[in-house]
């Protein structure tokens, strides 16, 4: 983990960053973060678990995998 850390850290700007993860991440893995980013967003608005699934076009089992890490996040 450390690594890529470093390897992200190392970038000067957006564009950079941009270039990076595009160069690790797929299209596919890209969309899941952003899904993830949009969880974590509607559930500190207080939006209901099966809400944002119907809303974001994911299970349910995402979205309270995502409620899991974002209490997680929380606790550091």
């Amino acid at each position: 983990m450390k690594d890529l850390i470093d390897f992200l850290r190392e970038a000067n700007d957006n564009t950079v960053l941009e270039k990076r993860l595009k160069a690790l991440l797929t299209p596919n893995e890209v969309k899941e973060m952003q899904h993830r980013l949009q969880i974590f967003s509607l559930l500190e608005q207080g939006i209901p678990q099966r809400d944002i699934a119907k809303q974001l076009g994911v299970g349910i089992a995402t979205v309270t995998r995502g409620s899991r890490a974002l209490k997680e996040l929380k606790e550091l």
